[in-house]
């Protein structure tokens, strides 16, 4: 499991009022003391440590994964399709992922996905070792992790709130997010390490056992009671067309949401390519160094910790709504300001202003949406805002790989001048989104 399942938004049936269901519900969910770190919450505490073990995990994945890819066929087009496989289904299948979620509930969809990754990543593992694996079998993989994803991440961001009380949301989200973070700067080095000494295999297999520490947690936090059957003649449970529809309303008939959901989206259209393919091209081109990407995206990682730290410090902030659109366009700014300045030193302090942004806006954004939500919903609403915001990252890297083919100075201006514009413009026009507390 990767840890921004959890870390974006819980979707825990939630008892008819009346029902003789509902005190057993609150003993087995109710949140403990405000005033408590979530670190001391003990289910809390076990699904970070798990969830954290297979991020670990997921690091081999990551580097194993186009090694194999390069190995079987050294082509970079082939890789490139591999990588695109998985977005497919993710992107198609994730508004009936936030349906699933909030019908049976998160904790048993990421159990279900988890195990179901670990007999994949398990499968391929045990035909490299074999030396029987083809590439159409690399392809399935990537397409059903695609397919878990779009359960996994609304249910993962449907979690926290049955966990915690809204007021540790801030520190519950900075945790699992800084873990990302911090396991994702220093985790490719060992994983290409491990492959290098004991090969691809080998870290298929471990990428494959990290997911048990996730279960392990899982299978010990309670599910709440179901809700009760419907009585004859009370109306039956709603179609699937119909549960996403109920997803849709929500947050259409929210101007705040959707005002600040129009921010978030923005926020990974503008950034993601241009540190995903932006930052190698400028590496390669501009300093002709490897040396010097690592340099830039360490930067940009380590404002990226320093801003969701930040934002988990936060627990109530005045005027919320004009604060996040305040930071997404002092972030567009910051990237314009890359495709301005020349010098290394320059940009990485620059990418640690963006990387900041970056990480302040996720942290507060997915802890208001948590809290404002009812649970009810928050499976299909965070399955519709992840549609707008991680959907929108393949249209990213496009985009970026058009642009910086003209010019990619111009692409971080172009990139940055637009974010700082939507910002701008909701920040005048959206007096809904300013005055988000």
């Amino acid at each position: 499991m990767r840890a921004e399942e959890i870390a974006p938004m819980s979707t825990a049936p939630v008892p008819a009022p009346g029902s003789s269901q509902a005190p057993a519900a609150e003993a087995a969910t109710s949140p403990p003391p405000a005033e408590r770190h979530p670190f001391f919450v003990r289910h809390f505490r076990n699904l970070w440590l798990g969830s954290s073990t297979s991020l670990l995990g997921d690091q081999l994945y990551l580097v194993a994964l186009p090694w194999l890819v390069l190995q079987l066929t050294g082509s970079s087009l082939a890789l490139g399709t591999i990588m695109m496989t998985a977005t497919i289904p993710r992107t198609v299948l994730m508004l009936v992922g936030g349906a699933v979620t909030d019908l049976v509930s998160p904790r048993r969809v990421l159990i279900t996905t988890a195990l179901t990754r670990t007999v994949l990543v398990g499968s391929v593992a045990v035909l490299v070792w074999l030396g029987d694996v083809e590439l159409w079998q690399v392809y399935v993989l990537t397409f059903m992790f695609g397919v878990a994803d779009a359960f996994a991440l609304p249910a993962g961001g449907a979690m926290l709130p049955s966990l915690v009380a809204p007021q540790q949301l801030p520190r519950a989200n900075a945790m699992f997010q800084s873990s990302s973070v911090l396991i994702q700067m220093i985790g490719p080095a060992p994983a290409g390490v491990l492959i290098a000494g004991w090969g691809v295999a080998s870290a298929l297999f471990f990428d494959a056992l990290s997911f048990l520490g996730v279960i392990a947690a899982l299978f010990r936090i309670p599910d709440p009671p179901k809700a009760p059957r419907p009585v004859a003649g009370a109306p039956a449970r709603p179609s699937m067309l119909r549960s996403i529809g109920e997803g849709w309303r929500a947050v259409l008939n929210d101007p705040p949401l959707v005002a600040l959901t129009v921010v978030f989206a923005a926020l990974n259209l503008c950034v993601a390519g241009p540190t995903g393919v932006g930052l190698a091209a400028l590496a390669k081109f501009q300093f002709g160094s490897a040396t010097a990407l690592g340099t830039l995206l360490s930067c940009f990682s380590g404002g990226m910790l320093a801003g969701v730290l930040l934002g988990g410090t936060v627990k109530r902030p005045r005027r919320r709504g004009l604060q996040l659109i305040a930071t997404s366009t002092l972030a567009g700014l910051a990237l314009l300001s890359v495709g301005l300045v020349s010098g290394l030193i320059a940009i990485g302090a620059l990418l640690v202003v963006l990387g900041s942004c970056v990480g302040f806006v996720n942290v507060q954004f997915s802890s208001w949406a948590q809290m404002r939500v009812d649970r009810a919903l928050l499976g299909r609403v965070y399955s519709v805002v992840s549609l707008f915001a991680i959907g929108l990252v393949p249209l990213s890297y496009a985009a970026a790989g058009v642009l910086g083919q003209w010019n990619i100075k111009g692409l971080f201006i172009a990139a940055g001048a637009l974010l700082a514009a939507i910002g701008s413009t909701m920040a005048l026009a959206s007096k809904a989104a300013r005055d988000v507390d």
